[in-house]
């Protein structure tokens, strides 16, 4: 696999990353839109976000504020755990509350991020389903007061 490539072995040409940087910026921008802006048919640009999708490239979704469809606590769990890290994130990962899963290196083997409607269902998620996982040693909890600053724009290297 050379470095252009990425995910399910999809070329991630330079093409490509202007139509991804281009559905970043409105991921409800038409094709034939993009197209005029990447130099290609708007049947063009329908393949390839197809294989992007296919690859695993990128998903295209429509993104909430939770506080706005009923999720007003958020939260980070710094989770340390032993053993099999790799089954305890797949485990977390699978719970719907769950947002974001990371391994890391540091102070924390997991970073989760989770949405939940209130604190009583923080404090059961923490409680009775994440802290009684196999391998998880200790939990630490950052709880959100306000978003300040949310992007998915960063664009493609």
């Amino acid at each position: 696999m050379t470095s252009k490539e990425r995910g399910n072995g999809v070329a991630l040409d330079d093409v490509s990353k202007a139509i991804i940087e281009q559905l970043q910026g409105d991921g409800r921008r038409p094709y034939a839109a993009i197209g005029k802006a990447v130099g290609l048919s708007e049947a063009a640009v329908r393949q390839r976000v197809q294989r992007l999708l296919d690859g695993g490239i990128m998903q295209i979704v429509a993104v909430t504020d939770p506080l706005q469809v009923g999720f007003p606590r958020q939260a980070m769990i710094g989770i340390r755990c032993e053993g099999d890290v790799e089954a305890v994130a797949e485990k977390i990962a699978d719970m719907p509350e769950v947002a974001y899963v990371v391994i890391t290196a540091g102070g924390f083997d997991l970073l989760v991020e989770v949405v939940c409607e209130d604190d009583d269902h923080l404090l059961d998620l923490l409680t009775n389903r994440i802290r009684v996982l196999p391998g998880v040693r200790s939990t630490e909890t950052f709880v959100y007061l306000r978003l300040r600053k949310q992007l998915y724009n960063w664009g493609t290297r």
